[in-house]
């Protein structure tokens, strides 16, 4: 019986990891937001952990405003970089198995291939940089059974996301325009969190390994935009503009589609296509 501390456990993998626990009865879970576990606490999270015999941590938590990070670099970093170390730090000394959400914006986007896990990172915009530098945080510590698992395009039917963003504006307007030119791969969080609860068993590493999980196949925002209006019915139309159009404080990679096939070999993982998985959420969506 592993007892798993999910951080984070609000937003929109936090909230799918929690909604799969039923399906996991050989796992406890422990649900921590910020307002029940600061995590840049070093003594606070240890005693949790000691507390509640805690053998598994899956960390969520993340600070996730791309735009807002330029004017909070501080705050993005206490989050996404100082808190990894102390996290990362409490796993090796309690032999606690650690599972580290990070991001495709660690790579600059100018790859014409997917990104393999050991590719050159350069991120171009500060909540790249915090993700980096929490990345780095937790391999210079090295817990052993630990894992970075970098996602890209998170959505579900929670929280704010372009999936849901989409299909307000669709509901509102007659046309919008979405950036053809940035291409990635959207991912489901309800996909990335049974992965996660399925790799759990597997997790046996001297040190820290990194993986990457998205969906499979390719898209830009525009197509994923047009196939969110089509799949919800809307009459809406989606217009294709370039990035530079499209004003935004960070800058966002132009290509930062991840490579999947490590974590599908080591894992046995068969991961859907995007367009399966868009399906699905919508459903439940319009079910709401």
């Amino acid at each position: 019986m592993d007892n798993i501390l999910i951080t984070g456990s609000k937003g929109q993998l936090g909230l799918e990891l929690s909604k799969l626990k039923n399906d996991f009865s050989n796992y406890t879970f422990f649900l921590a937001d910020k307002s029940s576990l600061n995590i840049a606490d070093y003594k606070a999270v240890e005693n949790y952990i000691s507390e509640n015999k805690i053998s598994v941590i899956i960390n969520c938590a993340a600070y996730t405003n791309v735009d807002k990070a330029e004017e909070e670099p501080e705050l993005a970093n206490a989050i996404n970089h100082l808190a990894v170390k102390s996290l990362a730090e409490i796993a090796k000394k309690y032999e606690v198995k650690l599972i580290h959400i990070s991001t495709d914006y660690v790579f600059d986007g100018t790859s014409k291939f997917p990104y393999l896990e050991n590719d050159k990172t350069n991120p171009k915009n500060r909540y790249g940089i915090t993700k980096l530098n929490g990345e780095k945080a937790l391999k210079e510590i090295n817990p052993n059974n630990s894992i970075i698992l970098r996602t890209a395009w998170l959505y579900s039917e929670f929280g704010k996301n372009f999936v849901k963003t989409i299909r307000r504006l669709g509901e509102e307007k007659e046309a919008i325009s979405v950036v053809s030119n940035q291409i990635g791969s959207p991912t489901y969080a309800g996909d990335l969190a049974l992965a996660i609860l399925q790799m759990i068993p597997k997790l046996k590493y001297k040190g820290v390994q990194v993986y990457h999980y998205a969906n499979q196949g390719e898209c830009s925002w525009f197509q994923l935009a047009k196939e969110i209006i089509r799949l919800s019915n809307y009459q809406c139309e989606v217009k294709p503009i370039s990035g530079s159009e499209f004003k935004t404080k960070a800058i966002r990679p132009n290509y930062s589609l991840l490579n999947t096939e490590k974590i599908q070999a080591d894992f046995k993982l068969e991961i859907p296509h995007w367009k399966d998985s868009l399906k699905k959420c919508i459903a439940r969506l319009t079910i709401e």
